[in-house]
């Protein structure tokens, strides 16, 4: 077989490929958010007004957790509700990215043992209608993860039930 020399049958391979490679971009951007969907089903926060209370009702992921996008201080993180956890743990990487101030190192016991954190604080926590002020939390510098452990200093001001595989918070 030769190779082609027409100009016709060289752009026909060009476009061949070109199309192979967006058609598995494509692939690739559709499952991806499909596998971040079920990593995290509370994207879109699912919230409302009853009066004066804030609602939010939080869909569990396959591995059980409840994990929900919110925001400190107005920029966007993705928090796992940590009933277990006394304080707002945040990664030390993302604390750096909020912009938080490291005050008073403490001991914190975590999951994996004793660890170095400093104490911060919060001026707004948001979780859909829910809006936390002051709220005292931690920076942990060798946490790493890319959510942030919403702990009982946050919890503790708000009602939560869980049932069928939901939690509904209110404040």
């Amino acid at each position: 077989m030769t190779e082609p020399t027409d100009s016709t049958q060289i752009f026909g391979k060009f476009f061949t490929w070109f199309a192979w490679v967006a058609a598995l971009v494509i692939l690739y951007a559709v499952f991806n958010n499909l596998l971040e969907r079920q990593q995290n089903p509370n994207q879109q926060v699912q919230s409302y007004r009853d009066g004066n209370r804030a609602i939010v009702v939080l869909d569990q992921n396959r591995q059980g957790h409840y994990l929900a996008n919110g925001e400190i201080n107005q920029r966007a993180v993705t928090f796992l509700l940590d009933t277990g956890a006394t304080q707002v743990a945040i990664p030390g990487r993302l604390s750096d990215q909020l912009g938080l101030t490291r005050g008073t190192a403490v001991q914190v016991r975590t999951a994996n043992g004793i660890a170095l954190a400093y104490q911060t604080q919060l001026d707004e926590l948001r979780l859909g209608e829910i809006r936390l002020q002051n709220v005292s939390a931690t920076i942990v510098p060798d946490y790493d993860s890319s959510h942030i452990l919403l702990g009982m200093s946050a919890l503790r001001t708000l009602e939560f039930t869980q049932r069928d595989r939901q939690l509904t918070l209110i404040q």
